[in-house]
Protein backbone atom coordinates (compact mmCIF):
# COMPACT_ATOMS: atom_id res chain seq x y z
CA UNK A 1 0.00 0.00 0.00
CA UNK A 2 2.64 2.47 1.03
CA UNK A 3 4.48 1.43 -2.60
CA UNK A 4 1.52 2.89 -4.18
CA UNK A 5 0.87 6.09 -2.31
CA UNK A 6 4.40 6.77 -3.00
CA UNK A 7 4.23 5.88 -6.77
CA UNK A 8 1.28 7.81 -6.99
CA UNK A 9 2.84 10.82 -5.29
CA UNK A 10 6.08 10.69 -7.42
CA UNK A 11 3.19 10.60 -10.81
CA UNK A 12 1.49 13.81 -9.60
CA UNK A 13 4.56 15.72 -8.33
CA UNK A 14 6.32 15.20 -11.94
CA UNK A 15 3.52 16.10 -13.69
CA UNK A 16 2.79 19.10 -11.49
CA UNK A 17 7.12 19.66 -12.38
CA UNK A 18 6.36 19.68 -15.96
CA UNK A 19 4.00 21.94 -16.30
CA UNK A 20 6.37 24.45 -14.28
CA UNK A 21 8.97 24.16 -17.10
CA UNK A 22 9.61 27.69 -18.75
CA UNK A 23 9.16 28.40 -22.05
CA UNK A 24 13.29 29.70 -22.70
CA UNK A 25 14.30 26.29 -20.73
CA UNK A 26 17.32 25.18 -22.66
CA UNK A 27 18.65 28.71 -23.16
CA UNK A 28 20.94 30.73 -21.32
CA UNK A 29 21.53 34.20 -20.95
CA UNK A 30 24.07 36.63 -22.29
CA UNK A 31 24.13 40.16 -21.41
CA UNK A 32 26.51 42.95 -21.78
CA UNK A 33 26.04 46.00 -20.01
CA UNK A 34 29.06 48.00 -21.43
CA UNK A 35 27.42 48.40 -25.17
CA UNK A 36 24.09 47.57 -23.27
CA UNK A 37 22.68 44.73 -25.16
CA UNK A 38 20.79 41.01 -24.10
CA UNK A 39 20.31 37.98 -25.20
CA UNK A 40 19.02 34.41 -24.72
CA UNK A 41 21.55 31.72 -26.66
CA UNK A 42 21.44 27.39 -26.79
CA UNK A 43 22.64 25.20 -24.28
CA UNK A 44 25.57 23.86 -25.25
CA UNK A 45 26.67 26.42 -27.56
CA UNK A 46 30.40 28.73 -26.93
CA UNK A 47 31.83 31.55 -27.32
CA UNK A 48 34.23 32.39 -29.28
CA UNK A 49 36.27 35.32 -30.95
CA UNK A 50 36.42 36.65 -33.77
CA UNK A 51 39.24 39.16 -34.58
CA UNK A 52 37.82 42.50 -36.71
CA UNK A 53 34.43 41.07 -36.42
CA UNK A 54 31.01 40.84 -34.42
CA UNK A 55 30.93 41.55 -30.88
CA UNK A 56 30.07 38.61 -29.57
CA UNK A 57 29.66 35.32 -31.62
CA UNK A 58 28.37 32.27 -29.83
CA UNK A 59 28.43 28.43 -31.98
CA UNK A 60 27.09 25.11 -31.18
CA UNK A 61 29.60 22.86 -30.05
CA UNK A 62 28.62 20.09 -32.78
CA UNK A 63 26.85 22.15 -35.35
CA UNK A 64 29.87 25.02 -35.53
CA UNK A 65 28.37 26.33 -37.88
CA UNK A 66 25.01 27.05 -35.93
CA UNK A 67 25.80 30.55 -34.38
CA UNK A 68 24.33 33.59 -33.15
CA UNK A 69 26.38 37.11 -33.07
CA UNK A 70 25.89 40.66 -32.78
CA UNK A 71 27.31 43.22 -34.67
CA UNK A 72 27.47 47.14 -33.59
CA UNK A 73 27.78 49.61 -35.87
CA UNK A 74 27.59 53.65 -35.71
CA UNK A 75 24.38 55.43 -37.01
CA UNK A 76 24.72 59.57 -37.35
CA UNK A 77 23.66 61.33 -34.14
CA UNK A 78 19.60 61.48 -33.21
CA UNK A 79 18.53 58.75 -36.00
CA UNK A 80 15.77 56.32 -34.81
CA UNK A 81 15.65 52.74 -36.67
CA UNK A 82 13.03 54.15 -39.29
CA UNK A 83 15.16 57.07 -40.34
CA UNK A 84 17.18 54.01 -41.71
CA UNK A 85 13.91 52.82 -43.74
CA UNK A 86 11.35 50.65 -43.26
CA UNK A 87 11.76 46.88 -42.19
CA UNK A 88 11.81 45.84 -45.89
CA UNK A 89 14.15 48.18 -46.77
CA UNK A 90 16.70 47.66 -43.86
CA UNK A 91 16.23 43.66 -44.44
CA UNK A 92 17.53 44.35 -48.36
CA UNK A 93 20.24 46.63 -47.16
CA UNK A 94 21.31 44.17 -44.74
CA UNK A 95 20.92 41.40 -46.65
CA UNK A 96 23.41 43.31 -49.33
CA UNK A 97 25.66 44.14 -47.44
CA UNK A 98 26.19 42.15 -44.06
CA UNK A 99 24.94 38.35 -44.93
CA UNK A 100 25.41 38.31 -48.78
CA UNK A 101 28.25 41.07 -49.16
CA UNK A 102 29.28 41.24 -53.25
CA UNK A 103 32.00 38.63 -53.72
CA UNK A 104 31.06 36.49 -51.03
CA UNK A 105 29.65 33.70 -52.74
CA UNK A 106 26.38 33.83 -51.24
CA UNK A 107 22.75 35.30 -52.55
CA UNK A 108 20.41 35.87 -49.63
CA UNK A 109 16.19 36.53 -50.15
CA UNK A 110 14.80 38.25 -47.64
CA UNK A 111 11.47 36.37 -46.67
CA UNK A 112 9.68 38.18 -43.97
CA UNK A 113 10.31 41.56 -42.26
CA UNK A 114 8.41 42.71 -39.62
CA UNK A 115 8.20 45.71 -37.25
CA UNK A 116 7.60 46.16 -33.79
CA UNK A 117 7.09 48.23 -30.91
CA UNK A 118 8.84 46.85 -27.70
CA UNK A 119 8.89 49.78 -24.83
CA UNK A 120 10.60 52.82 -26.34
CA UNK A 121 12.85 50.57 -28.94
CA UNK A 122 11.70 49.76 -32.09
CA UNK A 123 13.27 46.14 -33.29
CA UNK A 124 12.23 44.85 -37.10
CA UNK A 125 12.66 41.09 -37.00
CA UNK A 126 14.18 39.59 -40.28
CA UNK A 127 14.32 36.42 -42.19
CA UNK A 128 16.24 34.91 -44.79
CA UNK A 129 17.08 32.25 -46.79
CA UNK A 130 20.93 32.21 -47.96
CA UNK A 131 22.46 30.26 -50.53
CA UNK A 132 26.24 29.24 -50.34
CA UNK A 133 27.31 27.42 -52.93
CA UNK A 134 25.22 24.00 -53.56
CA UNK A 135 24.11 24.96 -49.60
CA UNK A 136 20.93 26.62 -48.18
CA UNK A 137 21.11 27.88 -44.82
CA UNK A 138 18.08 30.05 -43.00
CA UNK A 139 18.93 33.41 -40.82
CA UNK A 140 17.20 34.98 -38.48
CA UNK A 141 18.10 38.73 -37.05
CA UNK A 142 17.06 41.40 -35.09
CA UNK A 143 18.08 45.05 -35.72
CA UNK A 144 17.31 47.94 -33.08
CA UNK A 145 18.72 51.62 -32.91
CA UNK A 146 20.03 52.99 -29.26
CA UNK A 147 22.47 55.60 -28.13
CA UNK A 148 23.77 56.34 -31.96
CA UNK A 149 24.80 52.90 -32.32
CA UNK A 150 22.53 49.92 -34.76
CA UNK A 151 22.99 46.54 -32.84
CA UNK A 152 22.33 43.62 -35.34
CA UNK A 153 21.64 40.30 -33.85
CA UNK A 154 21.83 37.25 -36.37
CA UNK A 155 21.36 33.66 -36.63
CA UNK A 156 22.07 31.34 -38.18
CA UNK A 157 21.60 27.06 -38.93
CA UNK A 158 21.88 24.89 -42.11
CA UNK A 159 17.82 24.21 -43.77
CA UNK A 160 18.68 20.49 -42.86
CA UNK A 161 18.68 21.77 -38.94
CA UNK A 162 15.78 24.23 -39.50
CA UNK A 163 12.59 22.55 -39.00
CA UNK A 164 14.05 20.79 -35.47
CA UNK A 165 15.56 24.25 -34.17
CA UNK A 166 13.53 27.14 -35.74
CA UNK A 167 11.28 27.40 -32.32
CA UNK A 168 14.92 27.75 -30.56
CA UNK A 169 16.35 30.36 -33.14
CA UNK A 170 12.88 32.32 -33.11
CA UNK A 171 13.14 32.46 -28.82
CA UNK A 172 16.35 34.51 -29.18
CA UNK A 173 15.42 36.49 -31.82
CA UNK A 174 12.73 37.62 -29.85
CA UNK A 175 14.83 37.87 -26.81
CA UNK A 176 16.98 39.81 -27.67
CA UNK A 177 16.85 43.90 -26.11
CA UNK A 178 19.08 46.97 -26.39
CA UNK A 179 18.99 49.71 -23.68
Amino acid sequence: MLKRVVALLLVVLSLNLAGCVSSVAGLKSYVDSIDGYQFLYPNGWLSVRVENGPDIVFHDLIETTENVSVVISPVPDKKKLSDLGSAGEVGYKLGKSAIAPPGSGREAELVTADEQQIGNKTYYFLEYVVKIGEQQRHNLASVAVSRGKLFTLNVSTTEQRWEKMQDSLKQVVSSFSVY
